[in-house]
C-alpha cells in the first residue's frame, strides 16, 4: 500500500473512531431559562446500543461558560480522547461566571444547584444510555468548578459516586483572607449581587463553604480527589481542606504538581483524576463498555 493511501486509511480509521460531541439544551423550570450542556459521547457509544455509560460532569470555573473544556485547552482533543480512553460520557453543563453552583439567596435566576441536581442529571439520563445510579455518576471542575463538585457532592452523596476538583475555589468567605482593596471591589461587583453580602448573610457563606464541609464529606465516605497548583493562588486554601481531612480521618487523594491557575495545569491535571475515577467506577462494579 503506498504511504499515502495508507495515511488516508489510518485517517478514515481514526476519525471512525473518534468521540462524538453534541450539545444539549436543557430548560431549567427553577429558573426560566433554557441553557446547553456539551455532551461527549465516546465512539464506541454508537454501536453498543443496549450499553449503559457511566457519566463524568465536568464543571467550569468562573467568567466561563459550558463549552470551555472543549475550546480552551491547549489540547483541543483532550475531553475525546479521556471519552474514549476510558469509555464513559463526559457532560460538561453551563454554571454562569459566577453562580458557585449555589442557589442563590438573593437572585432568583440563579439557582444552580437546583439545576444540576435536579434538571441536568435527569436530562442528560432521559437523553443518554446512562448508568442510572450514583455508581457510575461522577462529578469535578476546575476553580469554581471545583468549589461546585465538591459542594454538590457533599450536599447529594445520592447523586455522585465520587468527586473531585482541580485549584477549587473551596471557600466564600473572604474573612480569613487579607483582600486587598481592589479584590473587595472585585467581590462586591461581581459575586455580591448572586451569592449576597457576607455581611449581612453571614450564615450563608458559613454553612455553604466547601471549606466547612470536612465533617460531612466524612459522613458522606464518598471518595474525593482534589489537587492544585503549587503556584497558584488558592494553594493555601486547598491546603487547608487536605488539613481539615486529614484531621477528621476522611480518606481522600490530595496532590500538590508544579504550574498555576490555568489550562496549561487543567490539562494536566485532568487525567490523572480520570485514573482515579476509573479505580472507582471499577470497584463500584460498573462495567464500561467497549
Amino acid at each position: 500500500m503506498r504511504p499515502l493511501l495508507l495515511l488516508a486509511c489510518l485517517l478514515t480509521f481514526s476519525a471512525a473512531r473518534a468521540a462524538k460531541v453534541d450539545t444539549l439544551s436543557i430548560p431549567s423550570a427553577a429558573m426560566r431559562k433554557t441553557y446547553r450542556a456539551a455532551v461527549v459521547l465516546p465512539a464506541s457509544y454508537a454501536k453498543n446500543k443496549k450499553a449503559s455509560y457511566p457519566v463524568l460532569y465536568l464543571l467550569h470555573g468562573a467568567w466561563g461558560h459550558f463549552d470551555n473544556w472543549l475550546t480552551k485547552t491547549p489540547d483541543k482533543q483532550l475531553l475525546h480522547r479521556l471519552a474514549d480512553e476510558y469509555n464513559l460520557i463526559i457532560v460538561t453543563p453551563e454554571g454562569e461566571t459566577f453562580s458557585f453552583y449555589l442557589d442563590s439567596p438573593v437572585k432568583a435566576d440563579s439557582q444552580f444547584e437546583t439545576y444540576l441536581t435536579k434538571e441536568v442529571v435527569p436530562a442528560i439520563d432521559q437523553a443518554y444510555r446512562t448508568v442510572r445510579d450514583r455508581k457510575g455518576r461522577l462529578i469535578t471542575g476546575l476553580s469554581m468548578g471545583g468549589f461546585g463538585a465538591l459542594y454538590l457532592s457533599a450536599r447529594h452523596p445520592d447523586l455522585y459516586g465520587a468527586a473531585g476538583s482541580m485549584s477549587g475555589a473551596l471557600e466564600l468567605s473572604s474573612a480569613n483572607r487579607k483582600a486587598t482593596p481592589d479584590e473587595i471591589a472585585w467581590r462586591n461587583k461581581n459575586l455580591t449581587p448572586i451569592i449576597g453580602s457576607e455581611e449581612q448573610n453571614p450564615a450563608f457563606f458559613s454553612t455553604n463553604s466547601v471549606m466547612n464541609m470536612a465533617d460531612q464529606m466524612h459522613k458522606n465516605g464518598s471518595p474525593l480527589i482534589f489537587d492544585c497548583g503549587v503556584d497558584d493562588g488558592l494553594i493555601e486554601i486547598n491546603r487547608e481542606m487536605h488539613r481539615r481531612l486529614v484531621y477528621n480521618h476522611t480518606p481522600h487523594d490530595y496532590t500538590e504538581r508544579p504550574g498555576a491557575h490555568n489550562w496549561e495545569y487543567w490539562q494536566t491535571a485532568l487525567p490523572y483524576q480520570m485514573l482515579f475515577f476509573a479505580q472507582v467506577l471499577q470497584a463500584n462494579g460498573v462495567a464500561v463498555p467497549h
